[in-house]
């Protein structure tokens, strides 16, 4: 017999996102893995294309929460593009349904955005957004005259060029055919603000590295970096040096920032009547669930005006009058004790 072939792991296989599709033999690793895969980020369960179709595009294009969360973060790469006063050509990379393209015309300019899922595509059509739509992938790079953009904005699309989602697929190789693009098709000293979702640190230098090869200057600015939830990432580069465009890396936000009311809210008064949800007291509390215990047919008390009210101590000291006054109980002894109780 010939000798089956060695396959060479190659030297980025460590960076590169496992399958995580059960295997056909095992039934029971199969209902294992789709369970746990329901739990898992998104990139890990199906290419882009295929996990955006019409059903998941229209349930992240109509959540509020989405909604305001994708808002938020494309407000937040504006402000670091450092734009000048005047109307300006954007791209918007992995646009998705226009979220982040919305917030680019009320600032007041025009963009172009692309985006792998034709279902994302259709909906942001339906929506009317004021952009130009185009249905490409970002790891294959997207030819553009060169100079077209003043800036660039990405929001949670760069951590799905970290994955081998085809055979072939070089996680690296795609992130530098990818900044290669996206310079050339910035004009010189203008910025790209990309916010993405890295799973290691390891994603993170690899993403970092593919832009400083491409010639990117720049660097990562972390929103929130010791809050488990509000952490977000943004890769802050500009392409080239220009007088007229400052070249700072702009600071990540702390929690005193934007948090502070959050924080002030949830803090509970130790001393006041402590107030639950929507609000209530604890006697408003009580009286809601003995009425819906009512409704459910249960032997409920009847409300008094003692209901819900805070009780004295069980145990009191008691004092006793005497010749010298009132004196306290404990400190009387003998026959004088003894008649007093």
């Amino acid at each position: 017999r010939a000798a089956a072939p060695l396959h060479r792991r190659p030297p980025w296989a460590h960076l590169c996102i496992a399958s995580s599709r059960p295997s056909a033999a095992r039934p029971g690793a199969r209902r294992a893995v789709a369970s746990a895969a329901s739990m898992s980020r998104p990139e890990h369960q199906a290419p882009p294309e295929i996990f955006y179709n019409d059903e998941e595009s229209k349930k992240y294009a109509t959540s509020s929460r989405m909604i305001e969360i994708q808002t938020k973060m494309a407000d937040r790469a504006l402000d670091m593009l450092l734009l000048p006063d005047r109307p300006c050509l954007l791209l918007d990379i992995g646009c998705g349904s226009g979220i982040s393209g919305e917030a680019i015309s009320d600032a007041g300019h025009m963009w172009i955005g692309y985006d792998i899922s034709a279902s994302m595509l259709r909906i942001a059509e339906e929506r009317e957004v004021e952009g130009d739509l185009v249905l490409a992938d970002a790891g294959q790079g997207l030819k553009f005259r060169p100079g077209t953009f003043d800036g660039a904005i990405s929001i949670s699309a760069l951590q799905w060029l970290c994955n081998c989602d085809r055979k072939g697929h070089e996680p690296f190789k795609r992130l530098r055919l990818f900044f290669d693009r996206l310079y050339l098709s910035l004009r010189k000293g203008a910025r790209a603000a990309l916010q993405f979702y890295p799973e290691t640190a390891s994603q993170v230098e690899m993403i970092t590295a593919a832009a400083i090869r491409a010639g990117f200057g720049g660097g990562l600015v972390v929103d929130f970096p010791h809050s488990a939830k509000a952490k977000k990432h943004f890769l802050v580069i500009h392409a080239g040096l220009s007088g007229d465009m400052p070249q700072q890396i702009p600071k990540g936000l702390q929690v005193e920032d934007e948090q502070r009311e959050t924080v002030a809210n949830a803090q509970r008064d130790r001393f006041g009547g402590r107030r639950g949800k929507k609000g209530a007291s604890y006697r408003d509390r009580v009286f809601d669930k003995k009425e819906h215990q009512r409704k459910q047919g249960m032997a409920v008390r009847k409300d008094t005006k003692y209901t819900a009210r805070a009780r004295k101590p069980k145990f009191e000291a008691q004092a006793a009058p005497s010749m010298f006054g009132l004196l306290p109980l404990a400190g009387l002894h003998g026959p004088l004790a003894f008649l007093l109780r």
